[in-house]
């Protein structure tokens, strides 16, 4: 069921066109060395935003104190919010019809994801 819903994602959902500019932003953002772990927080984002099915997020354990605070407050700030608020978008358009309703969901998954994204591992 998960491949399915992956498939209709790329197609439907825009996953493709999510992915592409989550990679985009990651490219960008690693190409100064303080962007480096936004960078990868995007990347992170990229695949997640492919085939969002059949992923779990979850906190970490955390080793590195209120390191993942400060960069989550840092990313909200430069961008995370706008993010979120898209994917919040998004998922109002589609829980519309009751085909997209899954598909709402994953913009749901995706939107906690994009806005604090440090301290948060994706299983799956």
């Amino acid at each position: 069921m998960n491949t399915i819903g992956n498939l209709l994602w790329i197609i439907l959902g825009g996953g493709i066109f999510l992915f592409l500019e989550y990679l985009v932003g990651g490219v960008l953002l690693c190409l100064t060395i303080i962007g480096i772990p936004f960078g990868l927080q995007c990347f992170k984002l990229a695949f997640v935003a492919l085939l969002p099915f059949g992923k779990e997020i979850v906190d970490r354990e955390s080793t590195s104190g209120c390191l993942s605070l400060v960069m989550n407050v840092l990313w909200i700030l430069f961008g995370g919010i706008w993010i979120a608020l898209t994917h919040l978008v998004f998922a109002v358009l589609c829980a519309i019809t009751i085909i997209g309703i899954p598909f709402a969901g994953q913009h749901l998954k995706l939107l906690s994801l994009s806005f604090t994204p440090f301290g948060k591992e994706v299983r799956g």
